[in-house]
């Protein structure tokens, strides 16, 4: 009987030494394919990625979490780089252009005032290159917002009151804003204005009816905190394809035939300057077909509605 029931106990050590064996390398095949998808996310410039925490340990779920907050870290890096490299490139193209029209325009308008000129067969095409000059230093012009932007005015503005604000220019929207009374973002007003007017416009512009306005967690899951760290602005206008979503903050690029391209490149060097991040989401709000993320490296304070 003692022999019986030594080896009894010793094939149930042994199966529970099995199944931790095999708990543990599971484990660690999870973790190695969390690796992997990571090391892809990044690879492919995809600085959204978001794992779950629940089946880690304590300390792989504070790594996690830790590796979850980076992407917006990284996100935010990628961006101001590609803003400041924009703003360079765009500095030097208007200052060569402007330097290359304003004699063209100056030419032709001496010309165009010689009374030899005024009726000949040369008056039209004096003309139309003056005008095509004009019109070419305009559109430069135009782009000189881009790197002429003056430097913000920090406040703390009540966030509901800023976007009721904001609603009754644009009646024919349905606004749906879940946004606590209490709700204050530091930021620069005017610059902050003209943001949600450019999203709101490009809304629009995409046939949307409803614009929904909400805040979000940094961490869904603390439902305790008291603070929330962004904004969504979600429309149900077109979708966005994916192709155009990874050029949409280009400065130029537009998908409009009468676009200028500068909206939301503008948009996200004023958010940029405030320490603001403005990107699209990787989810949509639930029921729209567009969310806009805007995440700031300060903390908005105030109780907010989960999603």
């Amino acid at each position: 009987m003692d022999t019986i029931f030594h080896i009894y106990i010793i094939g149930i050590i042994l199966l529970i030494i099995g199944g931790i064996i095999y708990l543990f390398l599971r484990h660690q095949r999870n973790l190695k394919s969390r690796a992997f998808l990571m090391q892809e996310a990044i690879r492919n410039g995809d600085y959204s990625f978001r794992l779950s925490t629940k089946g880690l340990l304590f300390g792989e779920r504070a790594l996690q979490q830790a590796l979850n907050d980076m992407e917006n870290d990284i996100g935010r890096l990628v961006a101001q780089h590609e803003v400041e490299s924009w703003q360079k490139l765009t500095r030097v193209l208007t200052h060569e252009i402007m330097n290359a029209t304003a004699p063209i325009s100056s030419i032709c308008q001496a010309y165009l005032s010689n009374p030899d000129i005024q009726g000949s067969s040369y008056e039209e095409g004096i003309r139309a290159i003056r005008d095509t000059s004009k019109s070419l230093t305009s559109f430069v012009d135009s782009y000189r917002k881009l790197t002429q932007l003056q430097n913000p005015v920090i406040e703390n503005i009540p966030l509901k009151d800023f976007v009721e604000g904001i609603k009754p220019l644009y009646p024919q929207i349905e606004w749906h804003i879940h946004i606590p009374e209490d709700a204050t973002w530091s930021a620069d007003k005017n610059m902050l204005r003209q943001v949600f007017i450019n999203l709101t416009k490009n809304a629009i512009e995409a046939h949307a009816s409803a614009i929904d306005i909400r805040c979000f967690h940094k961490h869904p899951e603390s439902i305790e905190s008291s603070q929330f760290s962004g904004i969504y602005f979600s429309n149900n206008g077109a979708p966005i394809p994916a192709d155009v979503a990874k050029e949409m903050f280009i400065p130029f690029f537009s998908t409009k035939p009468s676009g200028s391209g500068i909206g939301l490149s503008i948009s996200r060097q004023m958010l940029m300057m405030q320490s603001i991040n403005l990107s699209l989401a990787e989810h949509n709000v639930a029921g729209y077909h567009v969310t806009f993320r805007m995440n700031s490296c300060d903390i908005v304070t105030s109780l907010c509605t989960m999603l």
